[in-house]
């Protein structure tokens, strides 16, 4: 009889073992998913951008993406000087029509809406920031003894 209590016992001692190691199993498994919907999938912001298109390329090795840069004209604040600097957007674009907009602009003045997420995906472009449409696109002329000047289309 004593051999049966303990035959038993050790099988409740292996099913508690395994309830546990179940639970933590599950909880490290929804653990992940939440960190990566968070990372990857939660919108941090959306915007908008506006500058002169720099260059807009489809290029990687597996997933082939839509890049981009927006020159966006300023003053560098942290010089007493107050020079004019230049800011880049480097962003990606998974919608094909905003491709195909965006191709034939190249030095034009555009204005774009994006969305930022906390993490890039391979198959949604390299950056965090992707651009999900365009408000405007306009010409850029300068002069050499003027400013830059935005002329509308």
């Amino acid at each position: 009889m004593g051999e049966h209590s303990e035959h038993t016992e050790k099988k409740k001692e292996s099913r508690v073992g395994r309830k546990i190691l179940t639970i933590l199993s599950i909880l490290i498994i929804l653990g992940v998913g939440v960190w990566f919907f968070f990372k990857f999938y939660f919108v941090f912001g959306s915007g908008v951008k506006a500058g002169e298109l720099n260059f807009f390329v489809y290029k990687g090795y597996v997933f082939k993406t839509y890049e981009g840069r927006l020159i966006q004209a300023g003053y560098n604040s942290k010089n007493s000087n107050a020079t004019i600097q230049s800011n880049e957007f480097n962003f990606s674009v998974k919608k094909q029509s905003v491709a195909d907009q965006l191709e034939r602009c190249a030095g034009k003045w555009v204005e774009l809406h994006y969305t930022e997420y906390l993490g890039a995906l391979p198959w949604r472009g390299m950056s965090n920031f992707v651009v999900d449409s365009v408000y405007s696109i306009e010409s850029v002329t300068q002069s050499f003894d003027g400013p830059l000047q935005i002329v509308p289309e």
